[in-house]
């Protein structure tokens, strides 16, 4: 990888020219999926830098033992502190957030290298199911006590239904899947719906599915049209029914330690993202009653 990708600036602060709507309480999203390369990491963190620039305060904590959202957000997480020390019991949240640059109130709790044996070492601890909940309560109390409450907990996921994603369906009130619009893309959504509900009904009567939203678009082909309607038909209330195009600088970001609201904010797929926050916002009150309303905003997002 050429060097220059790693160290391209990003100037200034991120602010909106109007803010988003802010949550009556603290909404804790896991976004999951057990199927690979579907946008996840990519959703998590580019639905969290877009909130932060609408002026909300944001947490994302990276559950990946890849460390992809730590790398997306320019945030160190190789050797440093992290998650896996705190679900360990070694380290607290409010100890390993660290602030993500270019960003007014964004931060992010890292992977590391450790936490791929995280799923073999919780198997034998007491509660092993609850302790992200557990730590995510204790920081909660200390912002409180600070008076720098969060808005937004997003909780990125491994590619699989094992323990650490079990411990973020736990831990989150909302679960919010991508779904990619392409082949085998609802294959395994029955797995994780059954997944959800078992958690629903054992772990965490509060967890609500709450949000789908339509990844790698390409309204050009039939089968993504196919599988963006099959959502909208089983999944009319749950969809935000603004697809993010397949964008090549969605994914060229990453190689710079960026989301795609610094590195092109003109981009399609920036303002889709864009579009899909202050959706996912503006539903933090209407989402008991179900009422729904779509804020695609497409140009003049950025101050």
């Amino acid at each position: 990888m050429d060097d220059s990708r790693e160290t391209k600036p990003v100037v200034g602060v991120r602010r909106l020219k109007e803010a988003m709507d802010k949550p009556s309480a603290l909404r804790i999203i896991t976004v999951a999926n057990q199927k690979g390369g579907v946008g996840k990491t990519t959703t998590t963190v580019n639905l969290a830098a877009a909130l932060s620039m609408g002026g909300l305060r944001v947490l994302v904590i990276d559950l990946d033992p890849q460390g992809n959202a730590s790398t997306a957000l320019g945030v160190e997480h190789l050797d440093n502190t992290g998650i896996y020390e705190v679900l360990m019991g070694e380290a607290t949240m409010q100890t390993c957030a660290q602030k993500v640059r270019a960003f007014p109130s964004l931060e992010c709790i890292s992977s590391n290298t450790s936490l791929a044996q995280a799923e073999i070492e919780l198997v034998p601890m007491v509660a092993r199911e609850t302790r992200l909940k557990e730590a995510i309560e204790d920081l909660i109390a200390v912002r409180a006590a600070q008076g720098t409450a969060l808005d937004y907990i997003f909780i990125d996921c491994p590619p699989s239904l094992g323990l650490l994603t079990i411990n973020a369906l736990t831990a989150a009130k909302e679960l919010l899947i991508p779904i990619q619009c392409e082949y085998y893309a609802l294959e395994g959504l029955s797995q994780l719906l059954k997944t959800f509900e078992l958690v629903k009904k054992r772990l965490n009567a509060d967890l609500k599915l709450s949000t789908f939203v339509l990844t790698m678009f390409d309204g050009r082909t039939r089968l993504a049209n196919d599988v963006a309607d099959e959502i909208r038909k089983h999944y009319p209330a749950e969809l935000i029914d603004i697809p993010i195009p397949r964008a090549v600088r969605v994914s060229e970001a990453p190689g710079f330690r960026q989301t795609v609201m610094t590195y092109d904010a003109s981009s399609p797929g920036a303002i889709a993202y864009m579009a899909v926050a202050r959706e996912l916002a503006s539903r933090a009150k209407a989402f008991d009653s179900n009422v729904v309303s779509i804020h695609y905003k497409r140009e003049g997002e950025i101050a």
